[in-house]
């Protein structure tokens, strides 16, 4: 600051009055910070090197020299290539100085350098350095190197020696085997972000792991611990936006390839390498399955995600949206252990977010309060009945036994949510969980990101953060640091006001042909999600039932069966079923149109063949897309009628852009039929003029590419596509028409 800026003119002056140039500089360098709590050059000596500055080489004492520009950013310890490039710069301007010739700095650098064991006997060193940090940040260096500074953390040496014993009896139960070698683990009040432990590493001092890099300030790929943040952006209202998602909401976990800007696909798969079909949402987190977490952010879109990562805490997203992709969501961006348990913290307060705090006080020496912490007012980052589902989701150990089993290291016998992650080539392994009381997040790996061998966050991390629950939650005195204001925290997580549970159909039982489910458990939803349908009912006519989130009952007739060869293997499979529109009278169905149940279609188009297919495979019926005309009647009525002909893609009334294929079935009898074609309807005031595209085609296409459309080459509007067959110069029957809108490429 200025003020700052004009004390120290004022004391520069009084001191060169005052003092010799060579006072000065020895008291500059007997109070200098050299790092590694060694205050002035005797210090640095003895810390670095084990001997007095007196005898110091010209290579030891030219790295030393170097040190204090930036003395955490240089730490030899850590940072010895840093460390050596100053040194270097050091010499030179020795060089320049006359002090030393060419030849002895080159010599002074290739200088082995023997550094001496390091002793360091802090408590809790890596939360120290970081106290440190924040107090240079806050105070300025030369305050802090001055010393005489009484400080008060937040810091339980409880928490933290239970850290230290529990993280060292793990890496050394599972390191060998799985060359794992290091741990850090961080424990926070997520009502007052208080931190109450702080490991960095298993050993400060062990170089071979690189103990003193503190890894829980360290930017880390997450996996998928990172997915609550993703499906609590998907269950947020969002004003004047699409309808949030419900934890009884259907995702489609199947084949699906999502076209990149380069040209490439990104095909997500799971960590079981399967896919499991229509599963809910809860059940998609509980199990961690990646193919719906990607369904979830595509939905979601990459910069409203980013920014909601932000509102929790997430604050190393720093590059804009459109360098991060859909991987985003399965841990493709880095985030430290404390930032991620900051988010969690979210979770386990009720959507409210408090910063995490090391600091409560700062006295100088004579007592006076340079700094009291006052904890800010709470910022509501999240709904809470959101911030409440993904509790519950993270705490329902039955909802996650497909993927984990039963008695896995996250159940606890108390409320407990947690969520795992494991990157790719078993780098990093986490597992983040929490009570209302406590937010505890846990890496595993190598800090030098080496890989590990066949562990992952369940088997690598979650052991060490179940051993930490247990501990603190079976020590009544550990127990009392959670209080807040001397109250206890809640024991359990307790659902919010607006908030209503509702039965759910078994959506095993929803396959073809079932006009009612079974139901099987229950789900919380948001109240204004239940609005009711006040439309009356009308017995005389067809009408569309919504039952739950993407299971519908609707009036339909079974199409006839198809050839199972694709001409097009990027198509969905040929749809079972037409569906009555809605209005229609009861009165004119065919006697086999019966209502029935259906689950939705995916969100995204990426996925509706995989849907499909996997549907048709396991005897699931999914919402017909295709409206029942008398052709399609006739058909289902007559298996031998002489063809079958329907548009699948693009669906009536959707918008279209650049270059696609227009995909259906054209199947007939060439004996008896002679050629389908597509034609193209331009509007002309009430008419339409009927271009045919392409050619006339006498070989028959099953749910394939009938024609290709250039929409690039037209008009943005409204425009008419039929499909026509043409048997002894006539129609064969009504044209199977669809309504599109070209957009602009």
């Amino acid at each position: 600051s200025y003020n700052r800026k004009a004390k120290e003119i004022i004391l520069a002056w009084i001191m060169d009055q005052k003092y010799s140039k060579d006072e000065i500089l020895e008291m500059y360098l007997n109070e200098i910070y050299y790092g590694n709590l060694a205050y002035g050059a005797e210090a640095a000596a003895q810390t670095y090197f084990g001997k007095s500055a007196t005898a110091l080489t010209l290579g030891e004492a030219s790295l030393l020299a170097g040190l204090p520009q930036s003395p955490d950013e240089l730490d030899p310890f850590t940072n010895l290539e840093g460390a050596k490039e100053r040194q270097w710069l050091i010499l030179n301007l020795m060089v320049g100085d006359g002090v030393i010739d060419q030849s002895q700095a080159e010599a002074a650098y290739q200088e082995p350098l023997t550094f001496a064991p390091q002793e360091v006997s802090l408590a809790a060193p890596h939360f120290a350095v970081y106290v440190r940090q924040l107090l240079e940040e806050q105070f300025g260096a030369d305050a802090v190197a001055n010393g005489g500074l009484q400080v008060t953390t937040t810091l339980d040496l409880r928490y933290q020696r239970l850290a230290e014993q529990l993280a060292r009896q793990h890496v050394d139960a599972v390191g060998p085997e799985h060359n794992l070698t290091n741990a850090a683990l961080v424990a926070m009040k997520p009502a007052t972000g208080e931190i109450l432990a702080m490991l960095g590493s298993v050993d400060y001092h062990d170089e071979a792991i690189d103990g003193r890099v503190n890894v829980t300030l360290t930017p880390q790929q997450p996996g998928s611990s990172i997915k609550p943040l993703t499906y609590a952006a998907a269950l947020s209202p969002v004003e004047g936006g699409q309808p949030a998602w419900t934890a009884a909401d259907i995702l489609w976990d199947v084949e699906v390839a999502y076209p990149q800007f380069d040209g490439s696909a990104y095909a997500p798969v799971n960590y079981d390498g399967r896919f499991h079909g229509p599963v809910r949402l809860r059940a998609a987190l509980a199990n961690s399955y990646n193919v719906p977490a990607v369904l979830a952010l595509q939905d979601i879109g990459v910069p409203r995600f980013i920014e909601f990562a932000r509102q929790m805490g997430i604050s190393s997203w720093t590059g804009d949206s459109s360098s991060y992709g859909l991987s985003l969501t399965l841990g493709g961006g880095e985030v430290t252990p404390l930032e991620l348990a900051s988010a969690y913290a979210v979770f386990a307060n009720n959507g409210q977010k408090v910063p995490p705090v090391a600091i409560l006080r700062v006295e100088k020496s004579n007592g006076e309060v340079l700094y009291e912490y006052q904890p800010p007012a709470a910022e509501q980052a999240l709904d809470p009945r959101v911030a409440y589902l993904i509790s519950d989701i993270l705490d329902d150990d039955a909802a996650r036994v497909p993927a984990m089993g039963r008695d896995n290291p996250l159940d606890l016998p108390f409320a407990a949510a947690a969520k795992t992650g494991t990157t790719n080539d078993f780098r990093d392994n986490w597992t983040m969980g929490y009570t209302p009381g406590l937010v505890v997040g846990v890496w595993t790996g190598n800090t030098d990101n080496s890989e590990m061998l066949h562990i992952s966050g369940l088997t690598g991390a979650a052991p060490l953060w179940h051993d930490f629950m247990l501990a603190v939650y079976g020590d009544a005195a550990l127990q009392q640091s959670l209080l807040v204001n001397g109250a206890a925290p809640t024991s359990e997580f307790v659902p919010p006001s607006g908030l209503e549970k509702r039965p759910l159909c078994a959506l095993s039982s929803i396959t073809i042909g079932a006009t009612d489910c079974t139901q099987s458990g229950s789900e919380w939803f948001l109240t204004e999600s239940l609005a009711a349908d006040d439309t009356p009912a009308a017995p005389d006519v067809v009408q569309w039932q919504q039952v739950e989130p993407a299971v519908w009952r609707m009036t339909a007739v079974p199409l006839p069966p198809v050839p199972i060869e694709v001409a097009d293997v990027d198509a969905p499979p040929s749809q079972l079923f037409c569906q009555f529109v809605e209005g229609t009278a009861v009165a004119t169905l065919p006697p086999d149109a019966q209502p029935q149940l259906f689950l939705a279609a995916p969100r995204n188009e990426q996925s509706l063949k995989g849907a499909h297919e996997w549907a048709q495979a396991n005897n699931i019926a999914i919402v017909p897309t295709t409206p029942c005309n008398e052709e399609l009647l006739a058909l289902a009525r007559d298996p031998n009628a002489p063809a079958i002909w329907r548009i699948v893609t693009p669906r009536n009334g959707e918008a279209v852009s650049g270059v696609l294929p227009i995909v259906g079935t054209a199947d007939f009898d060439t004996a008896v039929v002679q050629f389908y074609k597509i034609e193209l309807g331009i509007p002309d005031g009430n008419n339409v003029n009927w271009v045919t595209l392409g050619e006339t085609h006498n070989t028959p296409v099953v749910n394939g590419t009938l024609e290709m459309l250039h929409a690039d080459g037209l008009p943005p509007g409204v425009y008419y596509l039929r499909l026509i067959v043409v048997k002894d110069s006539n129609y064969v029957g009504e044209p199977y028409t669809i309504e599109i809108t070209i957009q602009p490429s």
